[in-house]
């Protein structure tokens, strides 16, 4: 006797479920960029918010962390006149290193791009190389060309009848001495940028320029400053930012007497690294970003007026 109930026929397996090529591009993609991320975030993110949350506390790495609120801030603007020195001393070194630095290193990146110029290559690494020199070297050698007694700066303005200068014993001396380090370091860096951008510049705008009877400087006012405007910006901020951070110059030339070699960030340093007061240290720090921000700020604005002049 045949059943009533009919034998259903069995379904088949559903597959697994595969992710598509796509989905597999895209967490290969997060796995081979995530070595940086948490590298940044365990050295870069991570110190950043435990210095603003060690700026409000009063801590000697020793004891226990005591909240003092803005009391560390309060002192930086209101009892810290040796903080007020010490910045205005960075941007007194920034301001005579920056400039003649941007204008000398466009004027060799200029020459360094001319077509008459033999071995450009062997200029090009020499210009470069103090750039990759170390620092305790260079600090080591213009130490001794700044010399009072003995130094070579001092030897040739004898040849002209001017007195010896007290290089790190005046304020003028030690910031003309830790200024010319700085821009014996980083000229050569940027002559390397705007010779990028000089050779981004079209021959054909010289050449015409040459046969309505513009000459080499007319050139360069006319012709390559207009068209570097984009990197000029560029090189004014990255200078404005390293010069206003300004750190193993002056600790390896001295701070003099007077604390008149003495800058932001090695004031940072002796309070952290000195005095043991991290707290006030990372509240200095955290003033600092804030003044970097206003001068980028403020650089930001004047070459907008001048680029749209």
């Amino acid at each position: 006797m045949a059943s009533d109930q009919t034998i259903q026929p069995a379904q088949p397996k559903r597959p697994k479920k595969r992710y598509s090529q796509k989905v597999n591009d895209r967490r290969s993609g997060y796995l081979f960029v995530s070595p940086f991320f948490i590298l940044f975030g365990i050295f870069g993110v991570f110190p950043l918010l435990f210095t603003a949350y060690l700026s409000f506390h009063r801590w000697n790495i020793l004891g226990t962390r005591e909240f003092v609120g803005f009391q560390n801030y309060s002192l930086l603007f209101t009892d810290d006149p040796l903080f007020w020195k010490a910045l205005g001393n960075t941007i007194s070194i920034w301001l005579i290193s920056t400039i003649p630095q941007l204008i000398a290193a466009l004027i060799i990146a200029f020459l360094l791009n001319q077509a008459f110029l033999k071995g450009k290559a062997i200029f090009r690494l020499g210009i470069f190389m103090p750039n990759v020199t170390s620092v305790v070297a260079v600090a080591i050698v213009f130490s001794a060309m700044f010399g009072t007694q003995y130094g070579i700066i001092n030897y040739v303005l004898s040849l002209f009848g001017i007195d010896p200068i007290h290089w790190r014993g005046s304020y003028f001396g030690t910031h003309v001495a830790i200024s010319t380090m700085v821009m014996w370091r980083w000229v050569g860096y940027n002559s390397i940028i705007y010779l990028a951008g000089l050779q981004s510049i079209s021959k054909d705008l010289y050449e015409a320029a040459t046969i309505d009877g513009a000459n080499k400087i007319q050139q360069l006012i006319s012709i390559t400053i207009p068209l570097l405007k984009p990197i000029i910006i560029f090189t004014v901020l990255q200078s404005t930012i390293g010069g206003l951070q300004i750190f193993a110059e002056p600790m390896l030339f001295g701070v003099g007497g007077n604390y008149q070699g003495l800058t932001v960030t090695l004031y940072l340093y002796e309070e952290a690294f000195t005095r043991f007061s991290f707290g006030y240290a990372a509240a200095i720090a955290w003033l600092l970003f804030f003044i970097i921000i206003l001068f980028s700020l403020v650089n930001v604005f004047l070459t907008k007026k001048i680029k749209s002049t």
